[in-house]
């Protein structure tokens, strides 16, 4: 059994994320669960206890990565207590398919890219100096496979793909990354996805350039549709969509049997926070790749092509940077 470790996870609350901090808290590892709000955060907490059966009881904090401030006063909270954090997992994401207009974070960005990147990219820097005091830190970054075009997933509709970063304009709100494109919410969340791999890939570059090399793992795990009535994930994906997307979940879970579960997933997820297996430095992407009708396999994978472009990588967090307001040292 690996050594307990401090495990701070952004979307614990539900999917994915409740599943493998249901893992983790069982098996006697600390949890800190950021939420939205206290009493989202709170009850997360009493549910993860309960259905562990044994552990400590998560501690919570108060963080909506929909805003940059309530971002930043989370940080600002969690450094004032000093805990470092062993493995800090970004998980946290949602995807509002099928709608015509785009919605807005507290700052006015698109909502997928402000949650799914922005917020995340603030959190890691507000907390990377509790991280880099962990015991063998480590990073953990959920991805998509989506991110790429090449894979089934990636070549369902408008690909990703962020162009020349032109509508990351510092001051005002993002609607679209490569500042060209229509507004399209599976795209906007695609490309919320590459964002997460080149995030990691630079996080990774940045430390090791430092001499504080760490484990920086981005990870996609699979095609997972929860119930939609469970709400994390899916919240905003209900209003004239729902009968579409049951319809979809029951031909790729049922008749194509594409999906995984969200247990297995979480399982997955758990593991990268934890196992020793994961240990090595540096960065890589692991995929939960279908091999065929219900088989999979979870290994190294490369990334699409623009997710291994290391100056589109490095562009990419300067502009993050200068959005929420942050220096971007080389």
């Amino acid at each position: 059994m690996a050594a307990a470790r401090h495990i701070l996870l952004t979307g614990g609350n539900s999917g994915i994320g409740f599943e493998a901090a249901v893992i983790l808290c069982r098996a006697g590892h600390r949890l800190t669960l950021p939420c939205r709000d206290e009493a989202t955060a709170e009850a997360a907490s009493q549910r993860v206890l309960e259905r562990a059966g044994a552990g400590t009881p998560p501690a919570t904090a108060v963080c909506n990565l929909a805003d940059l401030e309530s971002v930043r006063a989370c940080g600002a909270a969690l450094r004032a207590q000093g805990t470092p954090i062993d493995t800090l997992v970004l998980n946290a994401g949602l995807q509002y398919a099928g709608a015509a207009e785009p919605r807005r974070t507290a700052q006015g960005h698109e909502l997928s890219f402000g949650v799914n990147h922005l917020g995340h990219f603030l959190l890691a820097h507000e907390l990377e100096a509790l991280l880099a005091a962990g015991q063998a830190p480590r990073l953990v970054v959920t991805a998509s496979e989506v991110h790429d075009p090449t894979t089934a997933g990636g070549k369902v509709g408008a690909p990703a793909g962020l162009g020349a970063l032109a509508g990351l304009r510092p001051g005002e709100g993002t609607t679209m990354v490569d500042g060209a494109a229509p507004f399209i919410a599976d795209k906007a969340y695609k490309d919320s996805k590459l964002c997460n791999v080149l995030f990691a890939r630079e996080f990774a570059r940045r430390l090791e350039a430092r001499g504080t090399p760490l484990p920086v793992l981005a990870w996609s795990p699979g095609l997972v549709i929860p119930p939609t009535s469970s709400g994390g994930f899916w919240r905003y994906s209900r209003q004239g969509n729902e009968l579409g997307q049951r319809l979809f979940a029951l031909a790729a879970r049922s008749i194509l049997r594409l999906t995984e579960s969200v247990e297995n997933a979480g399982a997955l997820l758990a593991g990268l926070a934890s196992d020793d297996a994961y240990a090595a430095d540096g960065f890589v992407y692991i995929r939960n790749r279908v091999t065929g009708p219900g088989r999979r396999v979870f290994e190294a994978s490369p990334t699409s092509a623009e997710g291994q472009d290391p100056d589109l990588a490095l562009r990419l967090w300067e502009a993050s940077a200068a959005l929420v307001g942050v220096e971007a040292p080389p």
